[in-house]
């Protein structure tokens, strides 16, 4: 019998990790994973970035997968250090996360929680448009701060990327994508 309820929960835990079935469609999104929505919606309520926005950055950052990092090189069979220390929903990288927790409070928060993460990018996104003065409507320019960081972004580092550049212009689609679906799906 506990070994019957040890095995109900660990599949509970993971099913409710596994990324959303139908990821282009933000109505689909939140019909499946109902707690995001009030999740973002928090979010939105207390950092101003439209729910749209925050949930097309989390997509390219991480297809919505909690545990995701960036690839480890190898030599020959030896695994190297990995070249960032992004990770999870949101791919934070531990000084900004730190940041993040400091200015918000750390205690049991973690890149791996789909609240949180959400959040981070919240914050995130509304310190860009204090620093760099990035309108929160500006998915594209959002994007670019959230990946070259503000100063990057200030000395233009992205203007030399163009698959960068490219990068944000699908982010900016998505975000009005999952907006216009957004406002149809009455949730």
């Amino acid at each position: 019998m506990i070994i019957t309820i040890t095995g109900f929960l660990f599949l509970t835990g993971c099913a409710s990790t596994t990324p959303p079935a139908n990821p282009h469609n933000l109505c689909s999104v939140f019909k499946e994973k109902r707690s995001w929505y009030r999740h973002a919606e928090k979010a939105n309520e207390k950092w101003g970035t439209p729910i749209q926005i925050m949930m097309a950055i989390m997509y390219q950052e991480s297809s919505y997968r909690h545990d995701v990092r960036p690839p480890r090189p190898w030599f020959l069979f030896i695994p190297l250090p990995r070249n960032s220390s992004a990770y999870g929903y949101a791919q934070a990288q531990d000084g900004t996360w730190d940041m993040y927790l400091k200015e918000n409070g750390g205690w049991f928060k973690g890149r791996d929680d789909f609240e949180d993460a959400i959040d981070f990018i919240g914050w995130y996104t509304n310190r860009t448009r204090r620093v760099n003065g990035v309108s929160l409507w500006r998915a594209d320019l959002l994007y670019l701060n959230y990946h070259e960081g503000w100063g990057g972004y200030k000395r233009g580092s992205h203007k030399k990327k163009p698959w960068l550049m490219n990068t944000a212009k699908k982010v900016h689609s998505r975000a009005s994508n999952y907006g216009a679906q957004l406002r149809r799906c009455g949730l």
